[in-house]
């Protein structure tokens, strides 16, 4: 009897212990840039966005298309379905898209640290869910912050948000040592972050860029693959 219950505890640690493995398991992506390769991994906390990423991915959606918009000291955004084929200086980023993928915003757990994956999505006017764009993203590269600076942005995170979303000691702290973009949160959806490459998104947001931020001279995501998946 005593070895039987001995038995039942140590195969119900193991199941719990599976459990816990396969859920801390994230999502892998590679993309391969006319700049160089970006690792980013896909948060299981966000599993419509993650789902969604992966199908793109692995129908070949993000094949050829550009980063169509960079901002130095902010991000670099692509997946517009438009710019694969673009001529130079086509204005990009509002072409139609078949559905939009509702807000999985999981602040404060989830910020826009550097080096994060977030979801690109129409303003709050048009959008006030805030769902997020079917295809587009930005991965978040941004500026160290210190005390006044995240005073004045928590001042504009009030303006948009009424109030309701306030920097953690913990964001303020992850934002003074690494960086990021912190007047975004709470607002986008962050699915995900870059464990490789972050060097790379440095750099392409760098390039010189036209009136409307896109890049003079095209960067192009050459091929997206899955090179770990959850299933």
């Amino acid at each position: 009897m005593i070895r039987k219950l001995f038995l039942l505890i140590a195969l119900f640690a193991f199941m719990s212990s599976a459990a816990q493995t396969n859920d801390t398991i994230r999502a892998e992506v590679l993309l391969e840039t006319t700049m160089g390769n970006i690792k980013v991994a896909l948060y299981n906390e966000t599993p419509k966005h993650r789902d969604n990423f992966i199908k793109l991915v692995k129908e070949g959606f993000y094949d050829g298309l550009l980063f169509h918009r960079v901002i130095a000291s902010f991000m670099i955004q692509g997946g517009d379905s438009a710019s694969r084929n673009a001529v130079k200086g086509q204005l990009l980023g509002d072409s139609p898209e078949g559905y939009t993928i509702p807000a999985e915003i999981r602040y404060p757990e989830i910020i826009h640290k550097r080096g994060a994956l977030a979801a690109a999505r129409e303003g709050d006017n048009v959008n006030p869910e805030r769902a997020s764009s079917a295809s587009q993203f930005y991965i978040v590269y941004g500026k160290r912050f210190n005390d006044e600076m995240l005073d004045k942005v928590q001042r504009r995170i009030d303006e948009t948000t009424n109030g309701t979303v306030k920097l953690t000691p913990e964001a303020r702290e992850c934002y003074k040592k690494k960086g990021g973009t912190p007047h975004l949160d709470g607002q986008y959806t962050v699915f995900g972050e870059v464990i490789e490459g972050i060097n790379v998104v440095a750099d392409i947001e760098f390039v010189e860029t036209d009136d409307n931020d896109r890049p003079v001279e095209d960067v192009r995501i050459i091929k997206a693959t899955v090179v770990k998946d959850i299933e």
